[in-house]
């Protein structure tokens, strides 16, 4: 089996209303479909979320970047994807495509992707099998509430809690933080778990500040706080709050300085940010992780899904609910078949490879 065409389609879902963090506010999120086309009409699909909002690569970067790798498919035999060991040849494909390529992550996780879900079509066997998880189960999700003013963020809260969430992340640090929080446990209650995340929008002394604040309210975790890993290791030894990692742990490397200089207790790990689930594992290794949405499309949050089987999630992270339900967050999708989810549960869809069917016209409709 070889590829005879690797096609590149950029297009944009809206948000069902304005997403606003620290970083700014996005009213749609742009993405970019490759699809690998077989001589064997098999198709691969993988999906690449830009991370510009954080500094990273922008979509036509992330498009150069993913042209270039991609002309390595044309040297590749991918017989081995129907055989035995379909894993270790996706696993070879992968380093034949990306190897030597200083590649942005959200390229590195689209391949990654594609190759996954096309050797998992050709071999009749769902990417969490692959992985080598032993069965399939719901991933259990928490709600994203978006900054805004309290009574509008309590709103949104008890919006979600009505679809059956009981975990919720707050997005801080473009508002009334300790406000919006306060809100937010009166609205739902103490059974609640909440955490919050400001993306770095803190200076030291401010995230103490509003954690010493918010700590009587029985705050599950605090994602990136402030911006550097020198600043996560003032702030860890000094609340009661667990402190994540996001932006500054996006490979096993960036993991183990976090774990040596104890920056934090643990690591939220976006596959767009960390360059796929091969990257996330090498992340497990070091530090305790759970999963998040980079405001994936339905290709990324099943990937996200499918690995949510194999992975670990040990220490501070077992049990943790996922940030994987941001499907919710958008208008419309590309996809005639995708993960649903049932109350806070997200399920996988079934069939080989990642499961996902794309609609056509809906595509078409979204191009950019």
């Amino acid at each position: 089996m070889r590829v005879t065409a690797v096609e590149l389609i950029p297009y944009a879902l809206p948000f069902t209303r304005s997403y606003a963090t620290a970083r700014g506010t996005l009213e749609r999120r742009e993405m970019l479909l490759v699809r690998l086309r077989t001589d064997q009409d098999l198709i691969g699909l993988g999906e690449a979320v830009p991370l510009s909002l954080r500094g990273g690569a922008d979509i036509d970067a992330v498009a150069r970047a993913l042209q270039r790798a991609s002309r390595r498919f044309r040297r590749a035999d991918l017989s081995d994807f129907g055989g035995p060991e379909p894993l270790r040849a996706a696993i070879d494909t992968f380093i034949h495509v990306a190897a030597g390529r200083r590649l942005p992550g959200p390229a590195k996780a689209a391949l990654e992707m594609a190759i996954l879900d096309l050797a998992g079509k050709a071999s009749g066997t769902p990417v969490w099998s692959l992985l080598g998880a032993a069965s399939a189960t719901p991933v259990r999700c928490n709600a994203t509430l978006t900054t805004g003013e309290p009574g509008e963020v309590a709103a949104d809260a008890r919006r979600w809690a009505e679809l059956g969430f009981d975990a919720f992340k707050l997005k801080l640090g473009a508002g009334d933080d300790v406000a919006q929080v306060r809100a937010v446990r009166e609205a739902l209650g103490q059974r609640a778990r909440i955490r919050i995340d400001a993306n770095g929008a803190w200076s030291v002394g401010e995230a103490l500040g509003v954690l010493r604040l918010i700590e009587p309210l029985d705050i599950e975790l605090a994602e990136q706080p402030v911006t550097t890993r020198h600043e996560m290791a003032e702030l860890t030894g000094a609340t009661s709050i667990p402190i994540a990692a996001d932006e500054i742990v996006a490979s096993g490397k960036d993991a183990r300085r976090a774990a040596d200089a104890r920056a934090c207790d643990l690591a939220t790990v976006k596959l767009a940010k960390v360059g796929g689930i091969g990257e996330a594992n090498g992340i497990a290794g070091h530090l305790p992780i759970y999963l998040s949405s980079a405001l994936d499309g339905p290709l990324g949050i099943a990937a996200a899904a499918h690995a949510a089987q194999a992975l670990t999630f040990a220490g501070p992270a077992a049990g943790l609910a996922h940030g994987l339900a941001t499907q919710l967050l958008f208008a419309e999708t590309i996809a005639a078949r995708e993960c649903a989810l049932d109350g806070d549960a997200l399920v996988l869809p079934g069939g080989p490879g990642l499961g996902v069917e794309l609609d056509e016209d809906a595509l078409t409709a979204h191009r950019i």
